[in-house]
């Protein structure tokens, strides 16, 4: 290393000394340039795919930058945030997660999880809130506290949802129905404050009666438990007999209707064979009486010899006993 010299005279005799000032002035300009060069090389960075960049240039916001390689002026002209845009976050309500386990380990919050349902009831809930950062830079400038805000945010949603409901709703068939609620509540309410965050998922973990009544709320839950039971045996057993009982009744509905066709149609037949045989006795009398006779005769004495004898003007029957099978005859029957 060549160092730079300079003559001095001591006494009267020359002297060689290094010249410092050359020397020093040399090396702070190349000390200042290699702490330049670093400064410069400081302002790369690298923003991951479940990142977005906010540059910010004297704490104002300048511009977004995608995943990847980039520089921006380093520190303390520009400053860059990386928010984890893609990475969903999550707050409790009533309660706290004091080790995830396993076994996991919480601890409860009354202060939050203790609400007022609309039937002026107390209920005991517990809710988890899921959400993601929308926009950065709302995030970032917007709200202060974000955590905290979102929590406090989510309970009083919750607790203007259950203040509209009755505690039957809560604690059995609504509680899709608050989840939903809750959500939209919560949404509207960051969305006022500009915050730049979107709910993602509202899930209740646990909504029972405080312990000081649940004993008295299980007693009441398996009466009308009970209750239900019974009204469904009575259900069953109504939609068993009034179905058969309908059917017993059109059954003999139709029996009746058939019975009245077939009397009504053997009535028509007689009365037209009545008028048939009338119209034909009017046109001979004596035959038709006769014949009468005979028919009738027929049906009173089914398989009895019969026969037909004819008297005299005198009303003589004596010759009855030329007839065959008379005792005047030799033979009987």
């Amino acid at each position: 290393m060549n160092i730079p010299k300079r003559s001095i005279n001591i006494g009267g005799e020359i002297f060689e000394v290094p010249d410092l000032t050359r020397l020093f002035g040399r090396g702070i300009w190349g000390i200042l340039g290699i702490l330049v060069l670093l400064w410069l090389l400081s302002g790369f960075y690298i923003v991951d795919a479940a990142e977005q960049g906010v540059v910010r240039r004297f704490g104002s916001f300048t511009r977004i930058t995608s995943p990847g390689i980039h520089w921006h002026i380093p520190f303390p002209i520009e400053v860059v945030n990386k928010p984890k845009v893609k990475q969903v976050k999550r707050t409790e309500i009533g309660f706290r997660t004091v080790d995830p386990g396993p076994p996991a380990r919480y601890a409860d919050r009354k202060n939050e999880s203790l609400m007022l349902t609309g039937n002026l009831n107390i209920v005991d809930i517990d809710m988890i809130v899921q959400y993601r950062i929308l926009d950065p830079v709302k995030f970032l400038f917007n709200v202060r506290d974000l955590e905290s805000t979102v929590r406090l945010a989510a309970e009083a949603a919750l607790r203007q949802v259950i203040g509209q409901r009755e505690i039957d709703e809560a604690l059995t068939t609504g509680k899709g129905l608050i989840q939903a609620d809750a959500k939209d509540q919560l949404q509207s309410i960051l969305d006022t404050y500009d915050s730049g965050i979107t709910v993602i998922q509202v899930q209740l973990q646990g909504v029972h009666p405080p312990d000081a009544v649940i004993d008295a709320f299980k007693d009441v839950a398996s009466a009308k438990e009970d209750q239900h039971k019974m009204v469904n045996q009575a259900q069953g057993y109504q939609n068993d007999v009034i179905p058969r009982t309908r059917g017993e009744a059109a059954k003999m509905v139709k029996e009746a209707e058939a019975w009245a066709f077939e009397r009504v149609t053997k009535a028509d037949g007689d009365a037209q064979n009545f008028s048939n045989v009338l119209r034909e006795y009017r046109k001979a009398k004596n035959v038709t009486r006769i014949r009468l006779y005979i028919e009738t005769m027929e049906e009173i004495l089914p398989g009895v010899q019969k026969y037909i004898l004819k008297s005299d003007k005198n009303g003589n029957l004596m010759n009855i006993m030329g007839m065959p099978g008379s005792m005047g005859s030799g033979g009987g029957k």
